[in-house]
Formats: structure tokens, sequence, C-alpha cells
């Protein structure tokens, strides 16, 4: 099969393009090209690669032809620029869908966010959910997923988390409650995927994708901690300053620890979908635990924040 994936070079595009590639399946990413995380993915074979953004019908159209389906994973955590999230999600998943047609593409899936809803107060949320209504109403076959937090090496999450216990003696836990999370290893995702996307599963359904634990998420920010042989002191802090926090890192780092959105997300919780969703059928639900054994083989190599992880130094060496 010939398969095209929209954020083909960013963490989950990666995943699920090695994937099929090792399959035997012919893979075509698609991407504006800015995340240079594994620069081999592009060079791989049986992958050709396009730069385009994801609102470009033109372009997606042209790279779709041939393809027997389209996996819509592109999208951004924080606003930058002409980067919006209605822009990205919205725009761009209509392109995506608008570009599927015309292509002949018979399969559509999307990668959403657990508790992506309307009418909720973020942008982030309301975007992604416009994203899965754009899909649904597509007249496509189509899958959307529903996702929890995802993890594995290369990820946001285990990254940002070993580089700040290696980097400051104290970590704010979000909020003065604790809500819980039910993260995905990136693996049990991309088998789910590669079943909606080769196999034709999950016809016309919209499901969440949830790891099998349900812990709190101070217990797994503790978990890492410990994997990573690191004992900081964790102190809970007031979602209005991580609020704070995380407006200052999106303008001062190139990634930041945490954006705005993620501040918003984490003080929910991420265990169960808003609205309800279809579950999984039990051979495709996730099956790896967040367990310390897990995290150890996805962490990535030890170490602190550098001065090249803040823009005015990242800009500076271009």
């Amino acid at each position: 099969m010939k398969v095209a994936i929209t954020g083909g070079t960013g963490f989950v595009g990666r995943y699920v393009a090695r994937a099929l590639i090792d399959e035997g399946h012919e893979v075509v990413l698609l991407a504006r090209g800015v995340d240079r995380r594994d620069e081999s993915i592009r060079n791989a074979s049986r992958v050709r690669f396009v730069a385009a953004s994801a609102d470009d019908e033109e372009a997606l159209a042209s790279a779709f032809a041939g393809c027997d389906s389209v996996a819509h994973f592109a999208g951004i955590n924080r606003e930058i620029g002409r980067q919006t999230y209605a822009h990205v999600h919205v725009a761009g998943t209509r392109a995506v869908v608008a570009a599927a047609k015309r292509a002949g593409v018979r399969k559509i899936v999307n990668l959403s966010f657990l508790r992506a809803r309307p009418n909720c107060g973020s942008d982030y949320h309301e975007s992604k959910w416009a994203a899965e209504e754009l899909v649904r109403d597509s007249g496509l076959d189509y899958t959307v997923l529903k996702a929890s937090v995802l993890y594995g090496r290369g990820d946001h999450m285990l990254e940002h988390l070993t580089r700040a216990f290696f980097t400051f003696p104290v970590f704010p836990l979000v909020g003065l409650r604790d809500r819980t999370i039910r993260p995905t290893v990136i693996h049990d995702l991309v088998r789910i995927a590669k079943a909606a996307l080769v196999d034709g599963r999950l016809s016309s359904q919209t499901v969440s994708v949830v790891g099998p634990e349900e812990i709190p998420l101070a217990e797994a920010v503790r978990r890492v901690a410990r994997t990573n042989g690191r004992v900081p002191v964790f102190v809970r802090v007031p979602v209005f300053a991580h609020y704070v926090f995380a407006w200052c890192f999106e303008r001062l780092m190139t990634v930041p620890l945490v954006s705005i959105a993620q501040v918003r997300i984490l003080s929910e919780g991420v265990s169960v979908a808003t609205p309800p969703v279809e579950s999984l059928p039990p051979d495709l639900a996730p099956k790896q635990s967040f367990t310390e054994d897990v995290i150890r083989r996805e962490l990535p190599a030890p170490g602190p924040f550098h001065l090249r992880d803040l823009r005015m130094f990242a800009d500076r060496r271009r």
C-alpha cells in the first residue's frame, strides 16, 4: 500500500512511517520541514518527502496521488505567528480532506486529543474538535484517534522531564489538586494506526486511545524522576502560576518546557474522552503500562537544558 502522512517528520509521524516501511509499504511524508530531530526518516527507503504546509490543497492533492490512505498527524501545541490553531488544525484539515477527495484516497486517519471538545474556552481543544468534525463529515472512510498523553523516545514528555530533572533541583507539580492521566506508549499508538490505515479496521469510528493504567499525574512525574535516578524536591504550584511559566517558556525556548495548551491539558487530567466515544476492541487496546521498565526503554540520553534551547541563542547560531 501507499500511505501519505501529514506531519510526517514529527514524533508520531516518524514512528508510523518507520513501521509502515518496515512492512514493505510506500510512504509519502509531508511536512513544512522545520522538525529536524530525525533527518534520516526523509531519506529512508520507500519514502518520498514533500515539503508542504498542511493547508496547501494543491500540493497535498499532488502528493496524495496514488495513495490508498492518509494519516493526518499535522498539529501544534503552541501558536507562533501564522501557525495558529485555527490555521493548522482547522484550515489544514479542511485542505487535507479536500485534497484526499481530489486524489481518490479511500481512507483518512486523524490523530486528535482525548479531551478535544467544543465550547470549552480553549482554542487548542476547540480547534482539534473542529478538525475531527471535518473528518467525520468528509464523506470518506475515516478513523479519528482521540489519544491521551503519548510518550516514547524522541517525545516531548520524557525528553523535557528528563532534562528538567538534570537542570533544576525543584520541580513544580501542576495544581493543588492532583489529576490522573493514562499515558500511551507510542508503539501501541502505531499498532492502532496501522490497523486503521492498512487493514481497514475502525471504519467510520471515533475511538479513545488510552493506556491501560490510570495514575495521578504526580506519580507519573515521580516515576520518570526515579527512572532517571534523580530526586528533585516536588512542590505543588497553583495552575495560574503554571500559565505564567508557560507564557514565558513559549517566548524564551525553542521548544517550551510546557506550553499554555499543555497546562490546560494537565490541569484537567487526561484519562477519559470528552465527549464519550467508542472504546478500542480488546486486540487493539494499548497493552503497556507506564512502568519504570517501559520508561527506561524510552528515555533520551540524560542531560540538562543548554543555552541553545533558548530562542535568542538558537537564532544567533543560525
